[in-house]
């Protein structure tokens, strides 16, 4: 059956760890610090196309854990996944990459961030479900407001 033949179709190709990293900058002291840290929590999502319908996308999650002013730890992961998209509206692919692959990759993302601050003597750190599509709706709410505002001036 000829390609532009067959149904719409998405796969996933490879799910894979592309950099994970930890850092404890003011170990051993930190462990002697009283007090819960504060947490922040950065998200960002990136696809790139290889070419005939596969596509690269790498959700990066940095947590960064601070008492007062000194760094507790900071981890960061970019988990990454190949998909394959074939036959699906050219409209269609930015929010299936914007959506549906950061969804499967998130919860290895979530794996991840919690086994290295285990790892480095840290309670684990148990990211909430994301809820993609609204970061991507909202994402190209601030798209379409900016470029209102630049075709005002």
């Amino acid at each position: 059956m000829d390609q532009n033949q067959q149904p719409p179709s998405f796969g996933i190709e490879k799910l894979y760890v592309k950099d994970l990293s930890i850092e404890v900058p003011n170990a051993p002291a930190i462990f002697l610090d009283q007090g819960a840290p504060q947490v922040d929590i950065q998200l960002n999502t990136q696809g790139t196309h290889l070419g005939d319908g596969v596509f690269d996308v790498v959700l990066t999650v940095t947590v960064t854990a601070r008492i007062e002013d000194k760094t507790v730890f900071l981890v960061e992961v970019r988990q990454a996944g190949i998909f394959r998209v074939v036959n699906v509206p050219e409209h269609e692919i930015e929010p299936l990459l914007a959506v549906a692959c950061p969804n499967i990759l998130q919860p290895y993302a979530r794996e991840a961030i919690s086994d290295a601050t285990v790892r480095a003597g840290f309670a684990p750190v148990l990211l909430q479900p994301i809820n993609f599509e609204a970061l991507y709706l909202s994402r190209l709410q601030e798209q379409a407001q900016q470029s209102h505002e630049i075709s005002i001036q």
